[in-house]
Parts: structure tokens; sequence; C-alpha cells
């Protein structure tokens, strides 16, 4: 099966008789529609999925903005898979990278965690005084970050909520920054091991700030002309964008060209702490030579493509365009939501199990369907409540390797003795762990070598500079021999010329 891009679009109807909205995967070169997961009505920030794998499916969680429901989608199947009943009504959610766990946030300020496997409640506890905006695993999915109306983020250790011995304990942040004055609106992640990473926060207080996390401080601040409702961050963290509900888009580059001894050296924009502001004005954007991506209409979704060249923009009024970030040229956009807002917007790789796609390359045994092979991750019905014996027994489905077709024979790739050979190549050990005996011996042994080796280049050098010698004193000898008949001819014309002068006189 090629590997191919899709995106993966989450709408929402505005007007009630419009109907429900859907989760939909498009072919992000033509627009076409792949897969369409119908039934559901999530608001912004309300989906969260899990993508598959060549050994897993993954699934699609949709949090309803209109009743406390989640929705459960796996991509083999168009509908619905599974629906669960939460304590209250969420105001977002998210999954971390591997599946494992579940956070969601609601209106008055609580944080649910639940293990997706078992469906275990781990904890529920109150985070914040207003309503959670939005939350965020780190990349490593070690620690979760939640941004609140009451202005404040907290970064939380995931470690430490799981943990049974603090159960009984009200959870406390690993950190809380607190430098934004209104509510945040939007969280982004960077790469890194918790909490080797750092953290893009934006607010209704016009500002978008960077934080280091192992550091706990503030590294930059960038303020706009506008509230930032959305953030999208380049993967290699070379550069963002920051989005007004109007449509304004702009980008921001972390890295400067800085005139430095003739020539030109690349610098760090910011980076110097709380006193640190950068203005985002028109004369900073020109600087930058960058301009602004006016859409015209409400921006409700944003997302970067996994090559970071296409900047792909969701409006409330349900169409997604696709931009090109190098030039901010408008490459196309997909007009099949006329009537929704979209909700959320993302690209992935095409699902190898994807309903109506199916493809037989994966497949090593006889089977016709990629269903056999593929198996998708179990979600469990989340708990309403804790319950301590549940944590107890712990009963967690887990995928085990298949065994009703047996392993592939490499014995039609490999000879026994080329085998071996390789398998030997690759468990050797490496030079830092052979005994300093071996090393000391192998040593002594090159060391003589060399030597035997320059004494053997300087009799060559010395045999080519004789054979020199002697071309050059053939070749000086040769010119002396043939100028002296000259020197004597000339002689005797002088003095001829001499005489006849003489005579003439």
């Amino acid at each position: 099966m090629q590997l191919q891009e899709v995106v993966l679009c989450s709408t929402s109807s505005q007007n009630p008789t419009a109907g429900a909205g859907a989760i939909v995967i498009h072919d992000i070169q033509t627009g076409a529609v792949l897969a369409s997961f119908k039934q559901t009505n999530a608001g912004p920030r309300g989906v969260a999925l899990l993508e598959s794998r060549s050994t897993q499916g993954g699934f699609m969680l949709a949090a309803q903005s209109d009743k406390s429901i989640l929705n459960v989608y796996n991509y083999q199947k168009d509908q619905l898979a599974l629906k669960i009943v939460l304590p209250e009504k969420l105001s977002c959610i998210v999954v971390d990278v591997r599946g494992d766990f579940c956070a969601a946030g609601t209106s008055q300020g609580r944080i649910y965690l639940w293990e997706i496997s078992s469906g275990i409640l781990y904890n529920a506890w109150d985070a914040h005084y207003r309503a959670v905006n939005v939350l965020r695993f780190t990349s490593d999915g070690a620690a979760l970050v939640s941004g609140s109306d009451d202005s404040g983020v907290s970064v939380w250790s995931v470690s430490r909520l799981v943990n049974e011995d603090l159960q009984q304990e009200l959870p406390a942040p690993f950190c809380t920054l607190t430098d934004h004055t209104l509510p945040v609106t939007d969280i982004v992640c960077g790469l890194g091991v918790f909490p080797n990473c750092r953290v893009l926060t934006a607010s209704a207080d016009h500002s978008v700030k960077v934080w280091d996390l192992s550091t706990k401080s503030l590294l930059t601040t960038f303020q706009f002309p506008q509230i930032i409702s959305m953030l999208a961050w380049d993967t290699t963290e070379r550069f963002f964008f920051a989005v007004s509900a109007e449509g304004s888009i702009y980008q921001i580059n972390m890295f400067r060209q800085k005139p430095r001894f003739g020539g030109q050296a690349i610098q760090a924009v910011g980076g110097l702490g709380t006193n640190d502001v950068v203005r985002i004005d028109e004369e900073y954007l020109q600087s930058q030579k960058k301009r602004l991506i006016q859409v015209g209409q409400p921006v409700s979704a944003i997302s970067i493509s996994l090559s970071a060249t296409w900047l792909l923009v969701g409006t409330a009024s349900g169409h997604i365009h696709i931009y090109d970030i190098p030039s901010h040229q408008l490459l196309r956009s997909i007009s099949a939501h006329k009537g929704f807002s979209i909700t959320h917007l993302q690209t992935m790789m095409k699902p190898p199990d994807l309903s109506g796609h199916i493809s037989i390359d994966f497949k090593v045994g006889a089977s016709a369907d990629l269903k056999d092979t593929i198996p998708v991750k179990s979600v469990v019905p989340f708990q309403r409540t804790r319950d301590a014996k549940a944590r107890e027994a712990h009963e967690v489905l887990v995928l085990l390797k298949d065994t009703t077709y047996p392993p592939p024979d490499f014995g039609n790739f490999y000879g026994g003795d080329e085998f071996l050979k390789e398998h030997a190549f690759f468990v050797q050990p490496v030079a830092n762990d052979v005994p300093t005996e071996v090393n000391s011996v192998s040593l002594q042994s090159r060391v003589h070598d060399l030597e035997n080796e320059v004494e053997q280049l300087r009799s060559q050098l010395g045999k080519a500079k004789g054979v020199n010698d002697t071309m050059w004193d053939t070749v000086v000898k040769r010119l002396v021999d043939q100028g002296k008949p000259k020197e004597s001819e000339d002689s005797e014309e002088s003095k001829r010329n001499r005489k006849r002068g003489r005579t003439g006189n």
C-alpha cells in the first residue's frame, strides 16, 4: 500500500435543522472524500484520535457538544462503534501519542483522566477555577498541559496522576505558568522528552508566549494587534502560525538572519525572558518579508501538513483552504461541507485499514481481508466514578501475537552461512568493549606496520630523487654544450666586422 497523506476534519452544525455533522477523511491532493463517519456533532477541540499502524488499528473519539456522550469510531467501519456516557459534558478532549490515556476538561474547571484500554478513571480533580479550554499531552505523553479561562496554564505529571499511592491526595501541578492576564485560547507542545521541551500558549490578551518547561520560565512574548484564538507550530520549531478569529493569519519565524563579518548568521528570535517582548506590527512583518494571510472569513481550525509545506485552514462556513507556506498562495479549496463549521482539522498518513480502501498488500497469510491482520485497539467504556476495586483488578485488553499463521521462512532469503555471518556482524562487540590488552597488542602491530611502510616510502623517495637529479644534470649539461659553438661563431664574426671597419677607414 502506497503511503498517502490525507486530511481528517470534523464538522458541526450551527443550525439544528441542518442535521448532525460528521468526521470526514479527504484526499489532500484532490479533495475527494475517502471515508465519512456520521452521527456526530463534536465542538471545537472535541475530537481526539489514534492513527492506525501496520499491526494495530486506531480509533477516533468525538465528544458531543450538546450532551454528555462520547462517540467512538474506528477506521474499519463507517458506523458508530461505541457510545460512552460521561459524567458531564466536556469542553475539550485529548489522547496521548500511544493511545494509552484520554484526558478531558469541563466548563467547571474539572479534568478527567481515563485509561483507554481498561476504562478506569484514574483521576478527576478541580484543576482550574473556570472552564478548561484546551488540553495537550507532551510529545512523549509524560505530561498534560491545561489552559483555562482563569488565564492559568498548568502542567501535570501523568505518572503522579496515575500513582496509586497518591490517589487520596489532591493532584499538584508540576508547574503553573501565570503570565497571561486573560483566558488562554490555545496551547501547542514542542518536541522533546518531558520536561526538556517548550510550550506555546495563546491568550485573549493579544499575546503568544514561549515557555521552557525544564526551567519553568518564560522565554519570549509575542504581542499581536488582535486576539489570537489558534496556534499551529512547525514540527522543527522554525516558525508558528497565530490565527485571529476574524481571519488574519500571522507567520512568525523563530529565527532570523543577522549580518556578521560580511556574511549572514542565523540568530534565534527572543529568548531573553519576561521583559523580552516582540511586537508584531507592519514594520516587523516587512522586516521579516512576510505578509498576512487574509482568509476573509472566520477561521475555526488550522493545521500544518506533515512535510511542513502546506497550511490547512478550516472556516466557520465549511471551507478548507490549502495554502503554500513559502509563498502564502492559495493552492486549492475543499468545499464539501457548506453549511457546517470545521471544528477539527489535521493531516495524517492514510490508515491501512480504512473502510472501503483495504489493501491485501499488508497480509502475510492467505486471507483477503485486512481486518483479520490489523485488529482494532480496544476502547472500554469509561467509568463515571473512581473505583478503587477496579484499579486493583486493573484488567487491560492487550494485543497478542497472532499464532494462527506460521512465521515467515527466512531461509528462502538467506543461506545458513550467510545468515550466521550477518548475525555475527551485527552482534559483534564495539571497539570500546574490547579488552585493553587486546587493544594494546593490535595497536603495537599497527604501529610496526606503519613504521615499515614509512621506511619503504623513504627508500622509494630516495630512488625518485636520484633519478630526478640525474635527469637535471643531463639536461643542464646538454644546454651548456649547445650554447658554446654559438658564442665562438659570434666572436669570429665580430672580429671580421672590426677588421673590415678598419680597412675602410
